[in-house]
């Protein structure tokens, strides 16, 4: 759930999957204090002081800087290994007060790229922050976990044709082997990849940007990890914003069909949009053209079609790049025009930037399982896959719902048909998502156990009432959740998360984050249409 989109050009080629590169001690860290003076065997993680340099990064902006952070692969064995963790910031350009961490979303979205090619949104904040984000363990330039070749019969691709949910047991099989390719191309970050493990990250990053508490603005998947690092350390709570607020306590199952139905709605909008415009692909019927777009998806999925860059792309592949590209209203255009060319050239090309998050993954050679050099991968380094790969594994890491063989067979048909009833062209996408924790090691209970009822300063929830991939209802029941801290803003606009949709949330955040202003619990903002 990512709440925003780069759709920068880029020139895709096939990506397979390598080993994770770790360390067994970061080369930037001080020397490890005497087991007596550090019994927790984290000190040399918390004394390090982050070096920034000029990002090697193309197209970056010239005020943009990066760096890096080492933190234990487990925090429960931190000698046991080490990785890095890819940073960037845009410098304050007022009286500094610390800095702000922004997490975009996902889960699995890469910070750093977001910030590159989509941080004018925040560059307001500079005015009293520097500006940072970064790549969360598993995830782009930070140890990136894979599934591997997308053209066998393993990894993620391996259920993209829908005929293994006619099968039960041949759907158990798969899931199996998919679980296990991706564990083996993933290197050993995947154990630790989940949320818990990267809220406690963020407050390792905290203490080398010089801050003593954590001001934070998260979106999407990000109001989750917002949301456990308060839990875990309430008392280096800053000033924390939730926008497109993460449910908490709903099984993935639960969240799938809500996000089926959500995309759907969004959908359907989109769908009406694109009619009025005599360039739509899908004409000027809307009815027709939804019924198109369902055909087109199935067609797909049916006869998947060739492209230059290894793998075909499939109808499961168009809805990825569909629901990335509902987001916002302004992706609409750039959407209607990567359909078009698919629908009258033939050409991915550009739908295939949504369903990869606008990034560019050149070649990885197979094979290199060795630790690299530098413990951050090179941009051309980073897996085709790894955005989905990374989704999947820290939704499973925060789940600790595993029903068995048995279950699963027997409510196949009845997921299916819930799934579909929701959304006949996210249904099966959504569905899939959910099925692929089957054979993963079972997640945490602490979300669902331990983040309520905090102890922290006042925190920023918004909510927005058109949201198609965290509904309205989740803000209103995390808010009950988290307790007397949470302050609710109410959005009555439409899109994916309210910041960069809705001058009046724009406003509000910043007002908050910047002075401290906090709006009156359940205070609302209209509907926006001019905010761009």
């Amino acid at each position: 759930m990512l709440a925003k989109l780069s759709t920068r050009p880029s020139a895709r080629r096939c990506a397979l999957a390598t080993g994770a590169a770790l360390i067994l001690l970061g080369s930037g860290l001080p020397t490890a204090a005497a087991a007596g003076d550090d019994p927790s065997g984290l000190s040399r993680f918390y004394d390090q002081k982050v070096v920034w340099k000029a990002c090697d990064l193309d197209g970056a902006p010239e005020d943009l800087q990066c760096g890096k952070v080492t933190v234990p692969l487990d925090y429960a064995h931190p000698g046991a290994g080490a990785l890095d963790l890819a940073l960037a910031r845009y410098r304050a350009t007022g009286d500094k007060r610390g800095s702000v961490v922004l997490n975009f979303g996902g889960p699995g979205g890469a910070g750093v790229p977001e910030l590159a090619y989509g941080g004018k949104d925040f560059l307001d904040l500079t005015n009293g922050y520097d500006v940072v984000s970064f790549d969360p363990r598993g995830v782009g330039r930070s140890s990136p976990v894979s599934c591997g070749d997308t053209e066998g019969d393993e990894g993620l691709g391996a259920l993209e044709d829908g005929s293994a949910l006619e099968d039960p047991r041949a759907l158990l099989a798969k899931l199996k082997k998919a679980a296990a390719a991706c564990a083996r191309n993933s290197g050993p970050v995947l154990p630790h990849i989940g949320t818990v493990d990267a809220a406690r990250d963020m407050d390792v990053i905290r203490q080398a940007l010089g801050d003593k508490k954590l001001n934070y603005l998260g979106f999407s998947y990000g109001t989750r990890l917002g949301a456990v690092y308060a839990a875990q350390f309430p008392h280096k709570v800053g000033r924390v914003v939730l926008d497109g607020v993460d449910t908490l306590t709903e099984p993935l199952a639960e969240q799938g069909i809500a996000g089926a139905r959500g995309q759907q709605v969004a959908l359907e909008d989109f769908v009406g949009w694109c009619v009025t415009d005599i360039a739509c692909p899908f004409g000027q019927d809307a009815r027709m053209a939804r019924e198109k777009m369902v055909a087109l998806v199935r067609s797909l999925d049916e006869d998947p079609l060739p492209t230059d860059f290894g793998a075909d792309f499939t109808g499961q592949d168009l809805v990825g790049a569909l629901g990335q590209g509902l987001y916002s209203k302004e992706l609409w255009p750039s959407l209607e025009r990567a359909l078009a060319q698919l629908v009258e050239d033939g050409d991915a090309g550009a739908i295939m930037a949504f369903a990869s998050g606008g990034l560019s993954f050149p070649f990885r050679a197979p094979g290199e399982t060795e630790p690299s050099p530098s413990p951050l991968v090179g941009e051309e380094d980073v897996p085709l896959d790894n955005l989905a790969a990374a989704l999947m594994a820290i939704n499973c890491a925060d789940d600790p719902d595993r029903p068995t063989a048995e279950r699963i067979t027997s409510d196949l048909q009845r997921l299916r048909a819930a799934y579909d009833e929701a959304s006949p062209v996210f249904g099966q996408y959504r569905l899939t998502e959910v099925l692929l924790c089957y054979g993963r090691p079972r997640g945490t209970d602490f979300i669902r156990d331990e983040v309520k009822d905090l102890d922290t300063p006042k925190m920023l929830l918004v909510g927005t009432r058109g949201d198609p991939a965290t509904p309205y209802r989740w803000t209103v029941e995390t808010a009950e959740r988290l307790g007397d801290s949470a302050v609710v803003l109410d959005n009555r606009g439409e899109g994916h998360t309210g910041y960069g949709s809705s001058k009046c949330v724009h406003r509000k955040v910043d007002d908050f984050l910047l002075y401290g202003s906090l709006p009156p619990s359940g205070s609302s903002c209209g509907p926006d249409e001019d905010a761009g």
